[in-house]
């Protein structure tokens, strides 16, 4: 039987984890209480005259004087008291206290047990109530939202039937009568006619609305500047972007706000605000759950705690206890399974076509969160196959003798090979430092999938990210063992060299295959997750479009391999083996910087999206970051092209070392969140997750050490083409390592954030907000 308090903390809401009773504290009270209640026997005076005659009748009293210091008349004399009211931000609180009389009175641990029981209390009825305030105007706002909503839709149906002669074409008849019903339901009785649409157009403009930009509205009576509701679809599209940007340079140029272009309310536009409101009804069910499970984890821990101490105190105070337990807020309050029940119905009538089930796939979708002993079976069998093969393909090597230089074919074999198998290493590595960070961030309960807005019912688990590692890592070493092996048995180079082009687009389809086979809502995740980095900024930057972007950053050998790669099978060098096509290629050569500077140029893209989206000036210094390291970048391309070039070497050192350090603050103290002077741990932070203090100190170690490879390139090692080849994947896997390393410690900053803020449930932008004639 599982313990309550590993099932607490299996079970609380990592976000709120602060905000729940401290049940563990409150242990440790309880054992304090059983101490103080059994003290250490005396010493016996007399211990030379071994057992007396009269030990049995001392026991009998010394028993019968126990029990009359644990007399339930006088220790269940607890009484409740509700404290006058306090003051707080305009409202009253209500603040409990418990009075204990008689033997209770004189025991100072059973007085701080129930001082500290009690602070429990009125804290998760603070934060109860305070989170139950949050959601109910969450609620009240969503309500006005889906009725506005639910009015424009009418209009547009009204406009369609009096230009086409029928609505169906935009909705159907079931979808048309719930309109109609709520039509009724609210008052408005008028036949569907123009003159109706006109009516709803009328009320929509007496309450403030309007159907063109707000800058077009004029002035009331009064002189005032007339409300208008606006529909904010966020600019997450380039399309959106490039219009918002266009308007406001607009009316920044014309200086005339009544010049601006009219900003009508269409079909379109309230489909985004649709999906808008939808997506906001979805995250304030989840957040009503979340405050549903967090009443009744705390009732139980209550429970909990209160019957341990009856069974030290040999006392029967919990159920007067619980009654005012039960009698709180946090219990008593009906109000969030009441909005619960009314978001479902209103989910289901209006977004759901009345069905029930297609509703709640959406407001509460069940998943396993169980890791399957399949996916379990074949990472370890994929891992048995790559570690045989390889060991093949090592031996084969070996007995060819293909890696020494007096062979001749070293040169052939690694301009061919080597860039499209060490491109697949590196993304397994990368792929396999991702399954470890998954790993421990579910041992150390940081929500990722909350962090990143991924569906729980389709994130990778990381024994998925496993399996996708080792059957793409057995995959490749197949087909260097079956490339290897056709060239020892005799068949020339041009015969086989079309085997690494098979992997690279066997893959390439493998990855755009819209099939549902192997992980397809993950791999087009992917997909989209690399076109809104590709296009930045005209893409709304969001954490996993930022985060994949940094793991882009230390990808830059990858994309060099993949565009030897590419020149290689692109120029027909396959077929001659010429291989200076590329090399020598002007273009080859530019493309190099382009390749080595794009992952640092859409990186700080993104940080200028951000900062004009939020604001905050810590975005453009972050894109300062980028922006040297992409000048570093450029000085170590071109020195490694002008190897006897001494200025080319100086400024290498200047840009590389300013970068460095840019980039090692940026990531102690702004993504690490570390190197706090005031901190209670010192140059950490106040709040840790790992119970170990030196990992953080030795983790800062070694990604200053990781950080500073670049000084390879300026020592210039004298070594053959395989050892040359094999100390670039070498540093290139140490980089990988380094930003697997990095992902944990940035993550669980961000959710100590979270936490901080108590923040569990994302905030969703609603279309629809008033704002005066200025915009």
């Amino acid at each position: 039987m599982v313990k309550f308090s590993k099932e607490l903390e299996a079970q609380l809401i990592p976000e709120w984890k602060d905000a729940f009773v401290n049940y563990w504290q409150l242990k440790k009270h309880v054992k304090k209480v059983k101490q103080s209640r059994n003290p250490k026997q005396a010493p016996d005076p007399n211990p030379d005259f071994g057992r007396s005659i009269f030990d049995p009748i001392r026991s009998l009293v010394g028993r019968s004087a126990g029990r009359a210091a644990a007399n339930p008349d006088i220790i269940n004399k607890v009484t409740r008291k509700l404290t006058a009211t306090v003051e707080e931000d305009g409202e009253e609180e209500h603040v409990y206290e418990t009075e204990l009389v008689q033997l209770f009175s004189e025991e100072d641990e059973v007085v701080e047990f129930f001082e500290m029981l009690d602070d429990e209390l009125n804290k998760v009825n603070k934060f109860y109530k305070n989170k139950e305030t949050e959601f109910m105007e969450r609620g009240e706002l969503l309500n006005k939202q889906l009725l506005i909503l639910l009015d424009l839709k009418r209009v547009l149906v009204d406009r369609r039937r009096k230009r086409s002669g029928a609505g169906a074409r935009y909705m159907s008849p079931d979808r048309s009568s719930d309109f109609s019903e709520w039509q009724s339901e609210s008052g408005d009785t008028s036949p569907a006619s123009e003159s109706q649409s006109e009516d709803v157009i009328a009320a929509l403009e007496k309450n403030g609305i309007s159907f063109v930009n707000s800058a077009t509205r004029g002035k009331t009576k009064g002189g005032k500047p007339r409300m208008a509701m606006r529909i904010d679809i966020p600019a997450t599209t380039p399309t959106r972007t490039i219009a918002a940007v266009t308007s406001m340079l607009w009316e920044d140029l014309v200086n005339n706000p009544k010049k601006a272009p009219a900003e009508y309310v269409n079909r379109k536009k309230i489909q985004y605000a649709e999906k808008m409101i939808r997506g906001a009804f979805v995250e304030l069910y989840r957040g009503l759950g979340l405050l549903k499970t967090y009443s009744t984890l705390n009732m139980v821990a209550f429970t909990k705690i209160l019957k341990k101490f009856d069974k030290v105190s040999k006392s029967h105070v919990s159920p007067s206890y619980l009654r005012v337990v039960k009698s709180s807020h946090f219990i008593s309050s009906d109000k969030v399974v009441r909005v619960m029940d009314e978001v479902e119905s209103l989910f289901t009538k209006h977004f759901a076509n009345s069905d029930r089930k297609k509703a709640m796939k959406f407001l509460s979708p069940h998943y396993n969160n169980q890791d399957s002993h399949f996916v379990t079976f074949f990472v370890g069998l994929f891992t048995g196959s790559f570690v045989t093969l390889f060991s093949v393909y090592a031996i084969l090597a070996y007995v060819s003798g293909l890696f020494l230089s007096a062979n001749g074919n070293e040169a052939a074999y690694m301009e061919t090979v080597y860039p499209i198998f060490s491109m697949f290493a590196l993304l397994s590595l990368h792929l396999f430092m991702y399954g470890c960070n998954l790993f421990a961030w579910k041992a150390t309960r940081i929500n990722y999938n909350f962090i990143f807005e991924f569906q729980p019912k389709t994130a990778l688990k990381y024994r998925d990210a496993f399996l996708i590692c080792t059957c793409l890592m057995t995959y490749v070493v197949g087909s260097m063992v079956a490339h290897l092996i056709l060239l020892c048995i005799g068949f020339s180079p041009h015969q086989v060299d079309f085997i690494p082009g098979i992997l690279l687009l066997s893959s390439m389809i493998l990855l755009v295959c819209p099939l549902n086979i192997f992980y397809r809502s993950t791999r087009f995740c992917f997909l989209k997750v690399i076109r809104n980095i590709v296009f930045s900024p005209l893409y709304k930057v969001v954490m996993v479009d930022f985060f994949m972007a940094d793991q882009l950053t230390s990808q830059i050998p990858f994309f060099r391999h993949m565009e030897s790669a590419a020149c290689y099978f692109i120029a027909g060098s396959f077929k001659m083996h010429d291989y200076e096509t590329c090399k020598s290629g002007k273009l080859y050569r530019e493309f190099a910087y382009i390749i080595s500077f794009a992952p640092y140029y859409w990186r700080a893209m993104q940080c200028a999206r951000r900062w004009f989206d939020e604001g905050n000036v810590d975005h453009l210094a972050n894109l300062g970051k980028y922006a040297s390291a992409m000048v570093a970048a450029g000085a170590r391309l071109t020195y490694e092209r002008e190897k006897s070039s001494h200025l080319c070497m100086a400024i290498v050192l200047v840009t590389s070392v300013m970068a460095t350090v840019y980039q090692l603050y940026w990531d102690f103290v702004k993504d690490w969140g570390l190197f706090h002077p005031k901190s209670r741990n010192p140059w950490l932070r106040d709040d840790l997750i790992l119970k170990s203090k030196w990992l953080y100190y030795a983790s800062i170690v070694l990604n200053f050490v990781l950080r500073i490879l670049w000084v390879e390139t300026l020592l210039r090692f004298k070594v053959g083409m395989f050892d040359s080849r094999l100390i670039e994947f070498l540093l290139a896997s140490l980089e990988v390592i380094r930003r697997g390393h990095w992902n944990f410690y940035r993550l669980e900053n961000e959710h100590l954030n979270n936490v901080g803020k108590f923040r569990a449930v994302k905030t969703v932008p609603l279309p629809f907000r008033e704002t005066d004639s200025d915009g």
